[in-house]
């Protein structure tokens, strides 16, 4: 294939094991939305905006209904959420949710990950004032008018809505979730994501030493199949120093 096709081949791979990895993590949410609440997205509010998001990334529709079809078949996947807290170096708080088939393996290689990183697993509970739950939706600002909009949507639920780089990003409480999608779908506003997410109440400042540890971690923990998201509290100016 030429020289060309070696230099960049490693990066190709790259690129392809990252998105394999995006596609087994999706998988993943997909079977506990459905064991949640059915395999129908019309009835699943949860399943719809992952299926949703799934396609954002390019996830093939055959791995999508595969995993729908595994998830609602006796014997099938068999996926619990569960979650995670603990320190960073320099005490950065971070929020780890994952979906596990076998939570023991998955805590034994969290904790690992944070012994490696100079950090540590704490008490679930610890990080309640650090991290909010919110659910968050992105839509096209020419999509809607903005000014109407925003007032259209106090009423399912809205909290915060900000404009920037042409997309509108909505905040509202997370079991409003449904709410506001049904909302939205109901104005004919298909979200380009729909997540439920956690928003940082409170940032820590670090060094760069501190820094390096932590995104070893980071890196470590989002790399892992188990795990699906990853919150922490580093300040902005940390990060750019």
């Amino acid at each position: 294939m030429g020289r060309m096709f070696e230099k960049r081949k490693h990066k190709i791979f790259a690129r392809n094991a990252k998105m394999s990895k995006m596609f087994t993590k999706f998988g993943r949410v997909i079977a506990i939305a459905v064991k949640e609440s059915g395999p129908d997205p019309d009835n699943n509010a949860r399943l719809r905006a992952i299926i949703s998001n799934a396609k954002s990334i390019n996830m093939p529709k055959a791995n999508i209904e595969a995993a729908i079809t595994r998830a609602s078949t006796k014997g099938g996947d068999d996926y619990e959420e569960i979650s995670y807290e603990g320190f960073g170096n320099g005490g950065v708080s971070i929020f780890i949710e994952a979906a596990s088939d076998n939570p023991t393996r998955t805590v034994a290689n969290v904790r690992s990950y944070f012994n490696k990183c100079n950090g540590s697993l704490s008490t679930n509970g610890s990080h309640d004032y650090t991290f909010e739950r919110k659910a968050y939706f992105k839509v096209d600002a020419e999509a809607v008018d903005p000014e109407e909009f925003e007032f259209e949507m106090i009423d399912h639920g809205l909290e915060e809505l900000t404009l920037s780089d042409g997309f509108l990003h909505i905040y509202c409480p997370y079991n409003q979730f449904g709410a506001m999608q049904s909302a939205l779908e109901s104005k004919g506003v298909e979200p380009l994501e729909a997540l439920l997410t956690r928003e940082v109440n409170t940032f820590k400042s670090i060094d760069k030493e501190q820094l390096e540890d932590n995104l070893k971690l980071l890196d470590k923990l989002e790399e892992d199949d188990d795990v699906t998201n990853v919150y922490h509290n580093i300040s902005e100016e940390s990060l750019e120093e």
